[in-house]
């Protein structure tokens, strides 16, 4: 189970999607994630315990933050304070750096990164809105209208130039070597605070309780 996560839903989230300039990058990312078929996230899903964030709310939130070259799980999780887009892209969700990192080292979500990262900057190039030696992520703006792509996703792009496929993978490559996992790393590395110890006891609690509610039902 997941929580409520659907992005026209008629609150206050949708306030903020109206101040966003039609070709912000949120939209495009939001297209992409939302091309993405529905089995790919299935085993995320859980049916016992508290409700987990949605993974497409997850993965928009980090592939966004990334557009904006921010890869710290600390500086994801104060972006979702400061940020009208990733407000937005989150429907004003607020998941730790803890979860989100969490988050992003499971082997189904570093594959759905990579093949997010492949098929957007692909299609940036053949657009000829970055060059072929540009990494997406560098804060680059899209000029063009939030409609301009339709991503229809599939796990082999072929569409694609074989050399053009292979240059994207090596950047990704990079980047993890150089800025995620580091970040990842560094952040793991930290000893828990007292409101994180507290908030961790609570989750406990509200596990605890689910399960005593199935046992006396």
């Amino acid at each position: 189970m997941f929580k409520n996560y659907i992005m026209n839903q008629l609150v206050l989230p949708l306030d903020l999607e109206v101040k966003l300039q039609k070709n912000d990058i949120a939209f495009h990312v939001h297209h992409l994630v939302e091309s993405i078929p529905h089995e790919a996230f299935e085993p995320f899903l859980r049916n016992e315990g508290i409700p987990a964030y949605h993974p497409r709310m997850m993965l928009k939130i980090i592939l966004c933050a990334y557009t904006q070259s921010v890869f710290s799980g600390r500086k994801i999780e104060a972006l979702l304070k400061d940020s009208i887009r990733m407000k937005w892209l989150a429907q004003e969700y607020e998941p730790s750096y803890r979860t989100i990192n969490r988050f992003r080292v499971q082997s189904e979500v570093k594959e759905l990164i990579r093949q997010c990262f492949v098929q957007f900057r692909c299609q940036l190039i053949e657009e000829k809105l970055i060059d072929q030696e540009a990494v997406f992520i560098d804060g680059t703006k899209i000029e063009a209208n939030a409609n301009k792509f339709t991503f229809v996703w599939k796990k082999s792009i072929e569409k694609y130039h074989q050399s053009l496929i292979e240059k994207s993978n090596q950047l990704y490559n990079e980047l993890l070597e150089n800025e995620i996992i580091p970040e990842l790393e560094r952040e793991n590395d930290e000893q828990l605070s007292l409101e994180e110890l507290t908030q961790m006891v609570q989750k406990v609690g509200d596990v605890i309780t689910e399960y005593d509610k199935q046992i006396e039902a």
